[in-house]
């Protein structure tokens, strides 16, 4: 029987599904696959430990026929999130993925580190804003406002939690990424050399604006 597409909580069949999304969406919000040897390390590092670690704060789009073709997850607290990232997830993963030895030399190289060293999402100038996210939907589901539902489902259970704001890190080269959270109210947080992403910010009240 086919619906209507709807946001609905994560459920851990959709696990298969935020993998493909996570890949397929992954190198500057186009797929990886062409860049990358295993472009596998991408749900590893920015998708699974979330699911893994809070389940209660993953949401997904499904296409109305139970598949996920979208999702956002994320955390409540930072800082707790990178000490679990570090206890739980990574001893379950680090042996497929050995960090490299000497300077990177392909692309699968420069992404393995971040697995390794979960303390960089420490950042001292996004304090404030103690919870982070991660939103990916496949392209064909792209601009049809599910992105936005998706967001107020997330932000909403952050208000639920008391979680006053919420921060996330974006490759500054994504432009249509930037423009897309612009519209839902984040604003840039200066990061002393932030590298190639760009960091943004909002509270999670005012959903109305959404």
């Amino acid at each position: 029987m086919t619906s209507s597409p709807a946001i609905r909580r994560y459920r851990p069949e959709d696990r298969p599904a935020l993998d493909d999304i996570c890949i397929r969406t992954a190198h500057n919000g186009q797929d990886s696959r062409p860049v990358y040897t295993d472009p596998g390390i991408f749900p590893v590092i920015f998708a699974a430990p979330y699911v893994h670690l809070e389940p209660e704060l993953a949401f997904v789009l499904d296409d109305g026929r139970g598949e996920a073709v979208g999702y956002i997850l994320g955390t409540a607290d930072t800082p707790r999130f990178v000490d679990d990232y570090r206890t739980k997830w990574l001893p379950l993963v680090a042996a497929r993925y050995p960090e490299p030895v000497g300077p990177p030399t392909t692309p699968d190289d420069e992404m393995i580190p971040l697995l390794h060293h979960p303390e960089r999402m420490i950042v001292p100038e996004v304090a404030d804003y103690p919870a982070h996210l991660h939103i990916d939907l496949l392209p064909a589901w792209q601009g049809r406002g599910h992105g936005r539902a998706l967001m107020r489902s997330f932000l909403q259970a952050l208000q639920d939690r008391g979680v006053p704001a919420v921060h996330l890190s974006m490759v500054t080269a994504n432009t249509p990424a930037r423009a897309f959270y612009d519209r839902l109210g984040f604003h840039e947080i200066e990061v002393p050399d932030p590298g190639p992403v760009t960091y943004l910010g909002r509270t999670t009240k005012e959903l109305d604006r959404l």
